[in-house]
């Protein structure tokens, strides 16, 4: 994305489901405010992060993956008002990137993840698994794109996102985009959206757990996927107790 200190409208596809109101309150300049990442060859990178607050959010980061390094990024998206976590990554030859990412949350706040994945070099893989839970009319948005380079052979990526509605109002929205110049290699996308299984809250209900206890165990399970591939028990426990924390806000 190009620097620029002129507020995006929705006709920019990386904004399409923004605030675009919240994000004049941030104002232009933040736009050219990124976090530079450079992971040398065959070197980890990780961050993990809990983002959002009562006042809209913006957090950049721009990531150059050199051979055979590894960069990763796990964040819970809870913010009460607009809330945008935007990554772009570029990986060198046998470079990965991996990102697991919630948004949870009521009110009518946004709160989305934007991710641009360019595999520059051959053999270089990504992951990506987005969880979104919302309820009231919030809404949860995952923007993933994946370039893949011409000489970027036996690229393998993947893009994951579900979302889990608990009330008619709230809404998810994804948006996977594939540009592939490459001949030999694996790209997958896959996005639902649905709601709780009532069938397995009355299995708990009849087991003599309360409503609230059900709903806290079946989310807390959807969430779980999103961390799969964080390699740190006590981060990853910090980043799901914030979910469900933000959980106890939800109407049943």
């Amino acid at each position: 994305m190009a620097e620029t200190n002129t507020l995006p409208t929705r006709r920019d596809e990386a904004w399409r489901y923004a605030d675009i109101g919240a994000l004049a309150k941030i104002g232009a300049a933040a736009l050219s405010d990124w976090t530079e990442i450079a992971v040398a060859d065959g070197e980890t990178w990780r961050h993990t992060m809990v983002a959002g607050s009562d006042a809209p959010e913006l957090h950049r980061f721009r990531m150059t993956v050199s051979d055979g390094g590894r960069a990763e990024l796990f964040v819970t998206n809870i913010g009460n008002d607009y809330t945008r976590v935007e990554v772009e990554v570029t990986l060198g030859k046998g470079a990965h990137f991996e990102f697991g990412g919630i948004t949870i949350g009521g009110g009518d706040a946004v709160r989305e993840f934007v991710t641009t994945t360019v595999h520059a070099e051959p053999d270089g893989t990504s992951n990506q698994t987005v969880r979104s839970v919302h309820w009231g009319t919030g809404t949860g948005n995952f923007l993933g794109e994946i370039k893949v380079a011409r000489d970027a052979q036996k690229t393998d990526a993947a893009q994951d996102f579900k979302g889990l509605l608990l009330e008619a109002g709230a809404s998810a929205n994804a948006v996977p985009q594939l540009e592939i110049f490459a001949d030999d290699v694996k790209c997958a996308h896959g996005a639902t959206v649905g709601q709780l299984d009532e069938s397995a809250r009355y299995y708990m209900a009849a087991r003599g757990l309360s409503p609230e206890q059900s709903q806290r165990l079946l989310v807390q399970a959807f969430l779980g996927d999103a961390f799969v591939e964080l390699d740190d028990e006590e981060a990853r426990e910090t980043l799901l107790d914030a979910a469900l924390t933000a959980l106890e806000g939800a109407k049943l």
